[in-house]
């Protein structure tokens, strides 16, 4: 992941934990958290988390948007679901 600024082990972010937030928090960084060698989370700011939660309903309003478009109308029943399922 080309886009973190650094990355920390979860030993070092116990020790560390204040000033890797303010590095999140001030100097919007965004840091790696390892665990036994890999990457096993990711700490970012508020305002990154914003902008990745309305990329993230943009995307799923042009799914809808998508699904709707391609909809023939077209419907079954649970039963009919159940029965076609059992085939």
């Amino acid at each position: 992941m080309n886009s973190l600024n650094r990355s920390v082990t979860t030993a070092a972010l116990r020790d560390d934990l204040a000033d890797v937030v303010g590095r999140v928090l001030y100097g919007h960084e965004r840091v790696g958290v390892t665990r036994h060698g890999k990457l096993a989370a990711v700490m970012i700011g508020v305002e990154d988390l914003e902008l990745l939660e309305a990329l993230e309903d943009a995307r799923d309003a042009a799914e809808f948007r998508a699904a709707r478009s391609a909809d023939t109308g077209e419907r079954v029943t649970l039963e009919e679901l159940r029965d076609e399922l059992s085939e």
